[in-house]
């Protein structure tokens, strides 16, 4: 049954593509009426605050990522299995998000172009299986395969042994390891900076 609890991924049947005008109906499925969480429409990290919030209310955040996707710019990319989208990882250039480039904590390293993670989000009924390390790989070998150089994220390492969903979306370090990142900044202990060279 699609998207029951009893459907074990099959790996070789997820396969992976950037957001575009032609899958923004599966983008809109996964996220689902309050657009993952709060109406976030992964709009969080390329808004400023006061202009996120207001987006919260009169799908403006979905109207402000679909106005991304519309225009061509690099939003992210979605992970497929069996013809539903079950995974998005939110994917471009660093500049593109607002809250990491006015982060004190994650400030910037070296003045090399870079690809950033801000986020990543899960349909729920496929958690805990591992799709998280697939969709870290899917997104790397996509960037190899569009000449992006270095992918960086800024992922969580709990302090306790369950974790809110709300933090859980900002990715999980042993997941990041797992993909092969590598921890290049710790001026933040729980939210370390990784990077994956290619």
């Amino acid at each position: 049954m699609k998207g029951s609890n009893t459907d074990i991924i099959h790996q070789n049947e997820l396969h992976f593509e950037p957001l575009t005008k032609s899958n923004w109906h599966l983008f809109v499925e996964l996220f689902g009426d309050k657009g993952a969480c709060g109406n976030c429409w992964c709009m969080s990290f390329r808004l400023t605050k006061k202009d996120f919030d207001a987006g919260k209310s009169n799908g403006g955040n979905k109207k402000a990522m679909k106005g991304i996707v519309w225009s061509k710019r690099p939003s992210g990319v979605l992970a497929i299995y069996k013809g539903i989208a079950i995974a998005w990882c939110a994917f471009a250039p660093r500049e593109d998000f607002v809250k990491l480039e006015n982060s004190r904590v994650h400030k910037r390293i070296d003045n090399r172009q870079v690809w950033s993670i801000p986020c990543t989000f899960i349909r729920k009924e496929y958690r805990r299986q591992g799709v998280s390390v697939q969709l870290l790989k899917g997104v790397v070998k996509y960037a190899g395969e569009n000449g992006i150089k270095i992918i960086e994220a800024y992922p969580a390492i709990p302090t306790k042994e369950s974790l809110p969903d709300a933090f859980a979306w900002i990715g999980l370090y042993k997941s990041f390891e797992r993909a092969g990142f590598k921890i290049v900044d710790n001026t933040s202990a729980n939210r370390p900076m990784v990077r994956f060279y290619i």
